[in-house]
This record gives structure tokens, sequence and C-alpha cells, in this order.
């Protein structure tokens, strides 16, 4: 079995070589539930690392949002350079539910907007978990919901290789069978076309590789992975897994079974209302049903027939859906990020899809099969989680009471450095008080979080720091996901000073440049302004030798001294130990890169891009006003459509971009 291979040029210290031990040797042991009590820059991803590296099974780390599963990502990455660690969160930039209003007589049809590079990782993660043994997958809640049935997924699969006979027809055949469709002038992720004896497939779970296909007869000849844009070969392949372009395939059989139970469950549903004397529900549910059947019997799919999986799955009323969970094989890891948000997360999905999903089937517009589309309730995700470890700075009730005592506390910082001061200051004058404070970090080159209680106030602040000429951004949930990334790279690089926001910052949010959190209306008691939620917020400056907290409140609530104790507590323990260790504090260090540079390939797998070494250039900011010059060049020519320029300006951007992470 492949093992995991942790590369980083760190070495376990601190409280963290008796985390891992505790949690390796309680893992090994059979313990189902712990709980890693680690503080904000102690390392807790590291840790994280070295014992799935310790215990070699495939893992699954559950992060409370995009943000933050995102900086996982990316840095497990880069401390398993030569395993598979794969993206699956939602891949919706909008998404509006399918809903009915009664009250208005309303209703809403679904609308969305998928995401390509997210929807390409999550390919790319359920293909590495049923392929690879040596799989981290960082994953959002979102993973709970229903998916295709892995066993459909994966026998669904096309195993070719040079010199077996295959018949062309036959091997388009099967492409259209898992949802890949015919193109032959537009060219991109799920679609193949054809050229006399060869065939080319975009496989969904890639950006920038295709597959060429070349026949002699019914025989396969050749395999090769090349560059979709400029034709140019990359490498002659051996053997070739190629695995549907949708999670909700299924085979002829399951579909025709499929097709008979919905058309008697229709037959129920019909009888049903016109027993109750409601023909416009009955009316209605037997048209809707009857085209998605017509749909998903000529092209095998149809929109929304995620509604219809439990038919396609064959499970019974009420048996959970199959998610990300069942794609694992055997025996697996499960780290709960943040679990003190993550958790409570869990609990609330599946009541809140029930509520809207009923009123559909109520009213004519589902099948009542279609309530078994959902997220998992809590009891089934527990059932699911063989092995877990609950990590927070701040581990809510159940994690504690779940765990039995299996808590194990990571206090001490290997950089040395003590919790933030806390300052309490009037909010009188917060406004003005906190533009002095980022004024004088800015003139420092220090960056600021500023956490407020509503959208429209970190939003009216922005605009009001900004006409007063300080270099201000705002992040809130109404941002799509790939622009949080750019916002938070953007702060770190120091393209402006001062980030404003509402909770998005208190969770994991790793930006060792912050030396200050303000937290305005601290005395403002409620979910935001709670104890656990204050110590989170002021762990995001706990990562600078400068981290300064300041709450503005105008009197002391119990979260606040509790928070307050809490840290002193913290500080304690980390100076005890930096005196007993001869240890001076320092800063933590931490390279600036794109989450998403390189999706899925990892540098050792990238052998025909070679690293540019240009005259003249020096480390960090020298390659990074090059890349934007070239970046500038590539949209022109791109503009010119001179595609053939364009993509070779694309692989020295990468191979620049690749050159500045190892250099930073």
């Amino acid at each position: 079995m492949p093992s995991f291979s942790l590369v980083s040029e760190f070495t376990p210290c601190g409280d963290q070589p008796q985390a891992i031990e505790a949690i390796s040797k309680a893992i090994l042991d059979g313990t189902k539930s712990q709980v890693l009590l680690g503080v904000t820059g102690s390392g807790k991803t590291f840790t994280m690392a070295n014992i799935i590296a310790r215990i070699n099974r495939p893992s699954l780390i559950l992060a409370p949002n995009k943000t933050l599963a995102a900086q996982l990502y990316s840095e497990f990455r880069h401390l398993f350079p030569d395993n598979a660690v794969e993206y699956f969160v939602s891949y919706y930039d909008y998404y509006q539910p399918e809903a009915y209003i009664p009250t208005t007589d309303t209703y809403i049809q679904k609308d969305s907007s998928i995401n390509e590079l997210i929807d390409k990782m999550r390919h790319s993660a359920t293909r590495s978990v049923l392929s690879r043994s040596d799989v981290v997958v960082v994953a959002s809640v979102s993973c709970i919901f229903g998916l295709g049935a892995p066993e459909d997924y994966l026998s669904m699969r096309i195993d070719i290789a040079p010199g077996m006979d295959l018949p062309r027809e036959r091997l388009l055949y099967q492409l259209v069978s898992i949802h890949y469709q015919r193109n032959d002038m537009d060219f991109h992720r799920g679609v193949f076309r054809v050229r006399g004896d060869r065939v080319e497939i975009f496989p969904a779970y890639e950006e920038d590789k295709a597959l060429r296909i070349d026949y002699f007869g019914d025989e396969i000849e050749n395999i090769f992975e090349f560059d979709p844009l400029r034709g140019t070969t990359h490498r002659r392949l051996n053997q070739v897994t190629l695995f549907p372009a949708s999670h909700y395939v299924t085979r002829k059989a399951t579909l025709e079974r499929a097709t008979r139970s919905i058309i008697e469950e229709l037959k129920d549903r019909v009888d049903f209302f016109r027993n109750e004397n409601k023909l416009i529900e009955a009316q209605r549910i037997d048209e809707r049903t009857l085209f998605d059947l017509e749909m998903i019997q000529e092209i095998g799919y149809c929109n929304g027939i995620e509604n219809y999986s439990r038919h396609l799955t064959g499970r019974l009323a009420g048996q959970p859906p199959p998610t990300l969970l069942d794609y694992f094989p055997g025996e697996f890891l499960i780290f709960v990020d943040e679990s003190h948000i993550a958790i409570p997360q869990i609990r609330a999905m599946y009541k809140g899809d029930r509520s809207r999903k009923t009123t559909l089937v109520n009213y004519g517009f589902r099948l009542p099969s279609a309530l078994d589309n959902r997220p998992l309730k809590f009891e089934e995700w527990t059932q699911r989680t063989r092995q877990i470890v609950y990590v927070s700075a701040t581990p809510a009730e159940y994690e504690m009471a779940a765990s039995k005592d299996r808590i194990i506390e990571q206090i001490v910082r290997p950089t040395g450095l003590i919790d933030p001061v806390v300052h309490v200051r009037s909010a009188r004058n917060q406004v003005d008080d906190l533009y002095g404070e980022i004024h004088d970090r800015q003139q420092r080159g220090e960056r600021i979080l500023v956490t407020t209680l509503t959208k429209r106030m970190a939003e009216d602040l922005t605009e009001y720091y900004t006409d007063l000429g300080l270099a201000v951004r705002y992040l809130h949930s109404d941002i799509s996901t790939m622009e949080r990334m750019d916002i938070i790279r953007d702060l770190r690089l120091g393209k402006f000073d001062a980030l404003i926001g509402i909770n998005l910052l208190r969770e994991g949010l790793d930006i060792p440049e912050v030396s200050l959190a303000a937290i305005l209306d601290a005395d403002k008691e409620g979910f935001l302004r709670s104890a656990r939620s204050l110590v989170q917020t002021f762990g995001r400056a706990a990562r600078n030798i400068n981290g300064t907290v300041i709450l503005y409140a105008d009197r002391m609530t119990a979260s606040m001294q509790q928070a307050i104790d809490e840290t002193n507590r913290r500080r304690a323990i980390q100076q005890q130990y930096n005196q007993a260790h001869h240890i001076t504090p320092r800063s933590v260090q931490k390279t600036i890169t794109d989450i998403f540079d390189m999706a899925y390939e990892s540098p050792a797998t990238l052998p025909h891009q070679t690293a540019e070494t240009p005259v003249g250039f020096g480390p960090g900011g020298d390659i990074e006003s090059a890349i934007i010059d070239l970046e500038t060049q590539m949209q022109a020519a791109a503009k010119d459509l001179a595609f053939e320029k364009a993509a070779q300006l694309r692989d020295r951007i990468k191979a620049l971009r690749k050159r500045l992470l190892f250099e930073s």
C-alpha cells in the first residue's frame, strides 16, 4: 500500500510531539473520538499531517467553510507533495434552490452558477479516493449531501490500454453512457472529439491535460497525454482509467429499474392527490415527472436528477443517501477542524433542507422520494465516522462529551509566540480610535483585521476609511469563494492593509502579517461575541510577535472576562515554557502562494514543465512583477487570437510561480 510521505523542513516541537504520540496511539488502539485542543499558531495542521503520515490511512479533513478549506488544502498539498491531496466543496458560486411559497403561489425554479474549477476538483477527489489509498481530502460540510452511488461511479469507469481490442464505436458509446459529450469544435472538460482513427478525450477531472487515443483497426495502438490548447504531447501512457463526467451516472439495468420504480411512485402520488380532490397538484406532478423520465430515457440525465437518487441507488424510503463518506474504502480517519463550528452546521443541515422540500412535495412539484435527496442526519453522520479527531482551540460541549476525557492540549507554540495582549477601550469613539491604530500599523507594514456585527457596517466602514486614504477592503458571505482567496492573498502581499468582516475572520484564518485584531461593539453579547467566538478572534493576532487585540466596549461582559482569563492562562503556560527552554519568540513565517495554482498537479508530477531561470531575477518581488507583466502579455495575445503564444506565456507564468513557491 502506498505510504504518505511528509515533506517539511520542520520537526515537531513544543506540545506537538506529545500530541502526535497520544492521538496516534489512541487511533491504533481503536479509540473512536478524541479532541485536539490546539491554540492558534501551535501548528495543528502540522500535527494532523504527522498523525496521517504515522497512521498511513486515507483521511478526510472537514472544515466549516470554503475559505478555511482552501487554506488547509494549500497547506496539505505542500506537506504531502507526492500524495493525492484533494479539495471537495460545494461547486456553486451562486445557488438558488427550488422552492414554493404557498401564501403567494410563487414557484422559484432552481438557479445556479457552477464553478468549473471546483467541479473539476470534486471529480478529481472522488477519482483519487476510489483509486488510491494515499489520499487526503479537504472538504466543507457540504460533503454530507447526497452524491451519486459510488458503486455505479466505480463500475462505469473505462479502463483502456495500448493493444486492447476495443472498437472505436464501442468506446464512443461508453463515453456517452458516462455523460461525456461529443463536440468536434469546442474541446473542454467532459467532452470528446473524433478525428478519423483518433479519439481525443478531455477528462472531467483535468484542467490542462487531455487524452489522445490512436486506433489501428479495432485495436488501440497508442495513448498519449497532451496539452488540449497547443496540441503538444506530454507523454505516452501504458494504461488509463477514465472516470465518469458526472457523479450521477447509472448503468442501463439500473436506469430501467429506476424508471419502473419512479412510474409506480408517480401512479400512487397521482391517485393520492385525486382522492384528496387536489386536481391541480395531480396534473402538475404527472407532467413534471413524465417530462423528467423522458429526458432520463433519452440522454440518461435530467435537470434535478438528484431528486430521483433514491430510485437510482436502489435505497429504501428513509434510508440515508450515498455521500462522499461512502466513497472512502475501508478504514479512514476524519479530522473536524474548528469543530465547535462544523458540528452545529452538520446538525442543522438536514432540518433546513427537509422543510423546503416538504412544501414542494405537498404541492405536487416533487415526488415524496425527493425527500431522500438530502444531507445526512446527525445520527447517520455519527454512525459513519469510525474514528474521528475534533480539532479546535475552543471545543464545544458535544466534542468534549463524545471524547470522554480524551482531550489532548497543544498550548505551547513552537515559535515561542505568546497570546496577544488584550486591551479594552470605550466604544464611543471606536471608529476614530481604530483609524489611528490602522494608520500606525500601516506605517510599520503590518496588517489589521476588524470584526463588525453586520455586513452593512463592514461595507460602510470600508467606504469611510477608504475616503480617508486608508487601503481597506471588506470580506463577507456575499463574496464568491475564489474572490475570497484573492482578497486574503492580497492582504498578505500588502496590496491593502486592513480587512473588515463579520464572522469569516474568526476560525482558522492564517495570516501571520496581522498584528492587530480589533473587535467593534464587543459588549453586544450573542453568538458573534460569545467567549468562544472572542477567543477565536483573538487568535488571528497570535501569529505575529507584535500581536494585539482591542475590544471596543462600554462594559465588561461575562463573555469578555472569560475570554480574557483563558487568554491570560495560555499566556502564562507559554511564558513558562519559553523561560525553561530559553526561547525567544518570533513571528510565524509562511509562504504566500496562490491556493489554486496548479490545482491538481504537484510540482513532482509536471515533467513537461521546466522552471525558468531568468537573468536578473531575485527572490520574491522581482518574480511577482515579471508574472504580472507576463499575464498582461498573455491576455493581449489571447485577445489577438494568438493562442499558441498565449499558451507559451501561460507555461512561463506557471514555471515562475513554481519557482516563487520554493524560493519564498
